[in-house]
């Protein structure tokens, strides 16, 4: 069984012509992701949809004006993710400069705990003595847990994004762009924007009322907090509406300017990445797996004490311990990518007769890894993959990711609605989800959820590249490179471009342990290019026999020593 070569798809930028005033190359891009007019190119914060239009957030402003007032204790109860990272140090930092002089925060252990406000992290809280808790990040199933705060006279106000059950908790508040009813434009938005939109409409109802005056307090910043909110919207992988990238342009812009936080200079510093030189998939691919790894191997509490240290020495040597962690965590997860491989080869079902979905399980996997393995099987087979981890007392706990053209969570509802009992919890969202179940249920769901797959159908289940198709030989510059660079922030659901085209290998050598570096001729006048492509198959290459490939590749700049120089991304390689 094995993936060869993906099908290449040139997307439509048939819409091209309604941004004529842009460059050529950048119409056709942006044509190709649903981009109609200049409009929602604009990434001003003054584009940003207004907060009055999220259900819910009336009631939870008052109830944070109160708990202000009345200088009560306030305790965060945020999630094992970056996004939760940065939801809860976000809600830290801005609280107290709102003037809250009793702000705390817990995140559940996820080995002892599991996922969300449970009944048994409310009871941990309530040894704080808290007056009012607020999740971010999760507490939208958490009916359970709300009811037991109920019990013990602590009020919950929910910030969350993730989609909604059938019952609401009884909280105080909920906003949460997902739920029914809400107008909010955006339902993409990360934990940590939903908690940025609280805070914006907090700071204007005390601004408007003399709040900080009286209290001889400035009035907070807010775009001082978005390299926070850039962090945990990418790291979170939730599309990246027009609305999205504002926020994480405005993040972005502060980390080039030198003005991002000392725990996230730190991070992206350790991971060889220049803060004054970032894009989004920086965030996605550097500093968001170093944050990640304190939650997946450990306590997310680490990581968050990164982002709130004010003090850059500090916050390296923390981002120091996170770096280590998250080499741990890329050691384990190899060998459980080896481990599923192997079981899925020993199978030995050819391409046409993999089924449509692909539930793993293997009781010495890591609970906090099998999510990335998942990633990982996904985007080798182009299924929709669940894999489960033993987390004690014969309960396996399981991690999904899903394709484009099903929805992950809703899956996880109809296989819990068609077979009652089967599943014990679930939640996440289109493209991620989490569940658990026990174990003498494993082969029941596999069965259960591959049919539910099946059925869905319209899934396209053959790997495909889309492709911006091909650059002309005067594309091949440093300056488009930049300009495509700068055009982001790409990202989910708004892809960085890929383009493709064939051409003449002049050189090609292992670089690294995986990497093959290449020396292309340009079309057009044959001048030589530079092409790498990261985590080859190094017994298909080097090949010398090889003369001309196809390439899918994006164009990028390497900074070298000083030196700029353009570079091919390679993302596919096929000889000709």
């Amino acid at each position: 069984m094995s993936r060869g070569t993906r099908n290449i798809s040139r997307r439509d930028c048939s819409g091209a012509e309604s941004l004529r005033e842009l460059p050529p190359i950048l119409a056709r891009v942006f044509a190709a992701r649903g981009v109609q007019d200049a409009g929602e190119l604009d990434l001003a914060l003054s584009a940003l949809h207004p907060p009055s239009l999220l259900t819910g957030l009336p009631a939870a402003t008052e109830r944070l004006h109160e708990a202000l007032d009345r200088d009560e204790r306030i305790l965060i109860v945020g999630d094992f993710d970056a996004d939760g990272a940065t939801s809860t140090a976000l809600a830290i930092k801005a609280l107290r400069q709102f003037g809250a002089s009793h702000v705390d925060y817990l995140v559940p252990n996820r080995f002892e705990f599991g996922y969300g406000l449970t009944p048994g992290i409310v009871a941990l809280g309530a040894q704080r003595q808290p007056d009012l808790i607020i999740t971010v990040d999760n507490g939208i199933s958490s009916v359970d847990g709300v009811d037991a705060a109920n019990a013990l006279g602590i009020e919950v106000l929910i910030t969350d994004h993730h989609l909604p059950g059938k019952e609401l908790p009884r909280a105080t508040a909920i906003v949460n762009p997902n739920q029914t009813g809400c107008a909010f434009p955006s339902k993409a938005l990360a934990g940590v924007g939903v908690m940025f939109y609280l805070l914006l409409a907090l700071r204007s109802r005390l601004r408007d009322e003399g709040w900080f005056a009286r209290r001889g307090l400035e009035t907070p910043h807010l775009g001082a907090f978005l390299d926070l909110v850039a962090l945990g919207t990418v790291a979170d992988v939730v599309p990246l509406d027009h609305n999205n990238r504002i926020l994480v342009e405005g993040g972005l812009a502060r980390m080039r300017s030198g003005r991002a936080r000392a725990g996230i200079n730190a991070l992206l510093s350790v991971a060889g990445r220049d803060p004054l030189l970032v894009v989004a998939s920086d965030l996605g691919f550097a500093a968001g797996p170093r944050l990640n790894a304190a939650g997946r191997l450990d306590d997310m509490s680490l990581g968050i004490e990164c982002l709130l240290a004010d003090d850059p020495q500090e916050a390296r040597r923390i981002a120091l311990q996170l770096d280590g962690m998250n080499r741990e965590r890329q050691r384990i997860e190899r060998g459980m990518e080896e481990e599923a491989l192997a079981a899925l080869a020993a199978l030995r079902l050819e391409d046409a007769d993999l089924p449509a979905a692909l539930v793993l399980h293997d009781p010495h996997w890591h609970q906090g890894v099998v999510g990335i393995l998942a990633s990982r099987i996904k985007d080798r087979f182009h299924r929709p993959v669940i894999a489960f981890a033993h987390s004690g007392e014969g309960e396996l706990k399981g991690s999904g990711r899903g394709i484009p053209g099903m929805h992950l969570r809703d899956l996880l509802d109809e296989v819990a609605t068609g077979h009652p009992g089967l599943i014990d919890r679930f939640g996440g969202h289109a493209m991620a989800a989490g569940l658990s179940l026990p174990e003498a249920h494993f082969d029941d769901f596999a069965e259960a959820f591959t049919a539910a797959v099946e059925k869905a159908g319209g899934l396209n289940l053959e790997p495909v590249l889309d492709s911006d198709g091909e650059l002309t030989p005067e594309d091949f510059d440093l300056t488009t490179a930049e300009m495509l660079r700068q055009a982001g922030p790409w990202g989910q659901m708004f892809p960085e471009p890929l383009f493709d085209g064939v051409f003449e290998l002049r050189s090609q050598r292992i670089v690294g342990e995986r990497h093959l570096k290449m020396s292309l001729a340009k079309p057009g006048d044959g001048a030589s290019l530079d092409a790498i492509a990261f985590g080859i198959d190094v017994e298909r290459w080097p090949d010398p026999s090889v003369k001309e490939v196809r390439l899918a590749y994006r164009l990028d700049v390497n900074h070298f020593r000083g030196e700029r120089r353009l570079q091919l991304l390679v993302e596919q390689i096929e000889a000709l």
